[in-house]
């Protein structure tokens, strides 16, 4: 029996694993349950997320990923470990090979912490990918032609901007502002004008329900529960759509212009190339309401969201395993 090359898209919100010939066979939450006193993995994945924000003291719900980038080394290892012996691709004789992604403007360093945690989880040979390339291969695009793609990458920790062309990324920018932070601003935005706390899970619960970032697209409410910081009782309260929009309004202006930098930095050719083909979202901010339409009004060309935004990477990691042999071999460091 022999072992199945894999693709890992490691997010800081989700990994996704893809093995080859089985298609996405994995995606939980990135999320390690840790017993502080013994240092013992108690959970991981969905099961440890569901912990998040309940647990006692000497229980901690690690996310051991953050801004796309391993944050705890160890905790990484094992929930990666975790994974890949749940899936049962390890050869009698033989390890997995292993193609992860990761976004494009990490150090070496950080490269080098992705490539070791993987080795030590039981890969033989691990190749590293740039996230939007791959997103961009998963989401259809036939990036090996000489002509502009663009890819808006939007994940959990990073949001990835690329033009793609000839199968390599022609101008690029990453940066640290994604679905996390559009929790975050949430959080803030109910603690500040409510005077009311509220959990993590509960300000991602608004973003995907009511949410939305172009004005007037959207009038929805919903009821959210949190403690008081007055009196410091559980109360109740109604949030609206066009709050979360202007919640998310100052977030959301910096991914545009990531982009718009990104496009001012490509060669006319390709800028040519992009208004034809339009803009290509992918990864799970893709689902944030309205996001396709202000890009579209703002950046001036077409947007549109990937068949399957979550899937892309992980896709993409599929498609680049059945042609392993002819990627180029990435130095490191």
């Amino acid at each position: 029996m022999f072992a199945r090359d894999i693709g890992i898209d490691l997010g800081t919100a989700n990994v996704l694993i893809h093995v080859k010939g089985r298609g996405i066979v994995l995606n939980e939450p990135s999320v390690v349950a840790i017993d502080r006193n013994t240092n013992k993995v108690l959970a991981v994945g969905e099961e440890a997320r569901r912990m998040v924000g309940r647990t006692p003291g000497n229980i901690a719900a690690i996310r051991p990923l953050r801004d796309g980038v391993i944050a705890d080394f160890d905790v990484t290892e094992a929930m990666l470990k975790h994974f890949i012996n749940k899936l049962n691709v390890k050869g009698f004789l033989s390890k997995p090979r292993i193609l992860i992604c990761c976004p494009t403007n990490i150090t070496s360093v950080e490269q080098k912490a992705i490539k070791e945690a993987a080795e030590k989880s039981g890969g033989k040979k691990i190749y590293l990918e740039e996230e939007p390339k791959v997103a961009a291969i998963g989401a259809g695009m036939d990036i090996f032609q000489p002509s502009g793609n663009m890819v808006v990458d939007i994940g959990g920790g990073t949001t990835d901007v690329a033009v793609l062309s000839m199968g390599d990324i022609v101008t690029s920018s990453s940066i640290k502002m994604a679905g996390d932070a559009f929790d975050s601003e949430i959080l803030q935005y109910i603690k500040r004008e409510y005077k009311l706390l509220i959990g993590e899970r509960t300000a991602e619960n608004i973003k995907t329900s009511i949410g939305t970032v172009f004005p007037g697209l959207k009038n929805e409410e919903m009821e959210i529960r949190g403690r008081d910081m007055v009196s410091g009782l559980p109360r109740t309260i109604t949030v609206r759509s066009e709050e979360i929009e202007r919640a998310l309004r100052e977030s959301v202006a910096v991914i545009v212009q990531a982009a718009k930098s990104v496009l001012e930095r490509t060669p006319p050719e390709l800028s040519a190339d992009i208004i034809d083909r339009g803009v290509i979202l992918t990864g799970g901010g893709a689902l944030l309401h309205g996001i396709d339409t202000l890009l579209a009004e703002e950046l001036k060309v077409p947007v549109l969201i990937a068949e399957n935004p979550m899937d892309c990477v992980a896709i993409g990691t599929g498609i680049m395993l059945d042609n392993i042999d002819k990627l180029p071999k990435r130095k490191l460091g």
